[in-house]
């Protein structure tokens, strides 16, 4: 079948070549006209009547605020004179482009959920390959979200994002910061994630490392011992104290009782009302529904990761009056810690994001 299909089909096409011969040998040719009017090629910036002149492409790429790249940010293209409209998503680079684009003003409106939409206005030039400066998204406030129709979720996790990329120095974590004064409450999964990444990351090893390496030296707990023995069951203890307090505090309470486990940092204001907003931080914190309430979970959270952890001392440095000892001082370490976050982690702190949202 297939041999008798490419014969006639062969057979075919030379019939069909030598009639299509034979009616142009017999078709009168025409006689050439003369253009009255020779064309003639436009100079460099002229534009010929009836030529559409168009510029080259607009291309960029959108970051957050840690300049890390978004993918899948929408970015629409508009003119004043509506004769653009067009859309393009950013890819995994967070790169996008525009081509074949008529010269012009333009303008170039970028969303993402969990970010603040930014905007961006520029011309371009006949020919031109127009490369837009990095955009960078802010994430969303709650007045940002209502107006994109974010969820609050969606924010949150924008946010989350960024505060895991802080680090005083660009090294020492500092997640439990939150640079939005409203930003968006951490559902009960994120506050676990939160805790999870503080408690895995290098730098927690190496500080309790550093820590019980100061405790061998002046024998603290000397129930442990010296030597290796004693070093690894000082660490033992001091490890599982910092992710038994992280998890209890950070994330088990604060999604029962409905608290924000973060320091909100104030930045404004004088600074005697900005050492009180530290201080007082240290027993109080946001809830859920952003309004500031007793810290019980902080609290509450300190006594019984210390509890817990009291029952790996040893026997003769064991007690009920060793574990509110060890609360109360928590509590106060946390208060030194929020006068540094609130008149110096933050200058330490690269990419530290604005309140507000910023625009190219």
């Amino acid at each position: 079948m297939g041999h008798r299909f490419r014969s006639g089909f062969i057979a075919f096409l030379f019939v069909g070549l030598g009639w299509t011969g034979l009616c142009s040998a017999q078709a009168p040719q025409p006689t050439p006209v003369p253009d009255p009017e020779p064309r003639r090629m436009a100079s460099a910036g002229e534009r010929l009547p009836g030529q559409r002149l168009w510029g080259t492409n607009i291309s960029g790429m959108v970051v957050d605020q840690s300049g890390a790249v978004i993918a899948g940010a929408r970015v629409a293209l508009t003119s004043k004179d509506q004769s653009l409209g067009q859309e393009v998503q950013s890819g995994t680079d967070g790169e996008f482009s525009f081509v074949n684009i008529p010269p012009g003003p333009f303008q170039l409106t970028i969303t993402s959920a969990g970010f603040a939409a930014q905007t961006f206005s520029g011309t371009l030039h006949l020919g031109e390959v127009y490369t837009v400066p990095p955009l960078t998204l802010a994430i969303a406030t709650a007045s940002a979200e209502v107006q994109v129709g974010v969820s609050q979720r969606e924010v949150a996790e924008a946010q989350i994002k960024v505060e895991e990329k802080q680090r005083v120095l660009g090294l020492i974590p500092n997640f439990y910061v939150s640079y939005v004064p409203n930003a968006a409450p951490l559902t009960p999964k994120q506050k676990f994630q939160l805790a999870w990444k503080s408690v895995v990351d290098p730098v927690t090893f190496l500080m309790v490392a550093g820590g019980t390496g100061v405790e061998q030296a002046q024998d603290v707990f000397n129930g442990y011992g010296q030597g290796a023995q004693g070093y690894a069951k000082r660490f033992g203890a001091g490890y599982g104290d910092t992710i038994i307090g992280t998890f209890i505090g950070g994330a088990i309470l604060p999604s029962l009782l409905k608290q924000d486990p973060r320091y909100f940092y104030k930045g404004t204001g004088s600074a005697g009302s900005r050492i009180l907003y530290a201080i007082a931080n240290s027993v109080i914190c946001k809830g859920d529904d952003k309004r500031w309430q007793f810290a019980y979970s902080g609290i509450i959270g300190g006594l019984a990761a210390g509890g817990i952890s009291n029952l790996s001392y040893p026997a003769n440095n064991r007690g009920a009056g060793l574990v509110f000892e060890n609360t109360a001082i928590g509590v106060g370490e946390n208060a030194v810690s929020n006068l540094f976050q609130e008149f110096l982690f933050r200058k330490l702190t690269p990419k530290v994001p604005n309140s507000t949202p910023t625009k190219p």
